[in-house]
């Protein structure tokens, strides 16, 4: 391991200056509003204030995934909130997730306002409110929510972990790159090992811990998260590539990658979704408008 200069924290860490890198302008070590403003309200059931990053994309696979099964209760308005702006930190945001991070959910279905953050227990609440995407069997249910919490345990350490000190960080060092790397393709293991033996995460029936694991998981293998693909050597992991693949052709699984997505080809982004027309409507919108 190359030599780096050693550092010797403070007896009480103070709060001085910002860290650097991406999103270092909105990192804080307290919580709360920064600023006043309320959420908008659209005339559908369930409110989504998210951002198309691998969380966000997770909840609007699973609503256009309810829709697709015909459950027109799910019918949602998702809108953008950019958390490089800092916009998880307004007085509505935080009524909604007090701990600002996207996204957040509020349910108006039932005539009072249910607030849900966390993505998966927003996953959880969804597929327990329509009954879908879940096992009702107590031993499948078990497995499945085991891996749904796995995910929420592990990912962590690709996105905070691997991904923070590979692409975001200032400046690279090789032993947080080693230490993350080892562990993002610990788990790489763990899933390509599993999909061995099972077609999805939780066996034959495809739940909300597909919907939550494949959005960070799958999304790297496709090598479009962190630029990492070969340097990860995804390619290696046969069958959790297989299992990305299949659940990239999924209808739900195109139109949520889509939803609150602002960068990249204008064929894919949805800044924001109403009704399912706009997938048609404001894509095309945005495409002549650029020309």
């Amino acid at each position: 391991m190359s030599n780096q200069s050693s550092y010797v924290p403070p007896r009480v860490w103070k709060w001085e200056s910002e860290s650097g890198g991406s999103f270092a302008s909105i990192n804080r070590p307290i919580a709360g509003a920064t600023h006043e403003k309320v959420l908008p309200i659209g005339n559908n059931p369930i409110q989504l204030y998210s951002m198309a990053t691998p969380n966000g994309v997770k909840i609007t696979i699973m609503l256009e995934e309810l829709l697709a099964k015909g459950i027109r209760e799910a019918e949602y308005d998702a809108w953008l909130i950019k958390i490089q702006d800092g916009e998880q930190f307004s007085s509505g945001f935080v009524e909604v997730n007090p701990n600002s991070k996207i996204p957040a959910l509020l349910d108006k279905s039932d005539g009072k306002d249910v607030p849900v953050f966390e993505s998966g227990a927003i996953l959880l609440y969804l597929a327990e409110k329509f009954g879908a995407f879940l096992p009702k069997d107590a031993k499948e249910k078990a497995k499945c929510l085991s891996w749904l919490f796995w995910q929420m345990g592990s990912a962590p350490y690709v996105g905070g972990g691997f991904g923070h000190f590979y692409h975001y960080a200032p400046e690279r060092f090789e032993y947080p790159i080693d230490r993350f790397t080892m562990e993002a393709k610990r788990q790489l293991d763990v899933l390509d090992r599993h999909f061995s033996e099972n077609r999805f995460i939780c066996g034959g029936d495809y739940t909300i811990a597909d919907m939550a694991i494949w959005p960070w998981y799958g999304v790297l293998v496709q090598g479009k998260l962190y630029d990492a693909a070969e340097f990860l050597d995804v390619a290696s992991y046969k069958n959790l590539n297989r299992w990305t693949d299949e659940i990239a052709t999924r209808d739900a699984v195109e139109k949520g990658r889509k939803v609150n997505r602002f960068w990249g080809d204008l064929d894919e982004q949805l800044h924001e979704r109403h009704e399912a027309s706009d997938f048609e409507t404001k894509t095309q919108d945005k495409i002549e408008a650029a020309e």
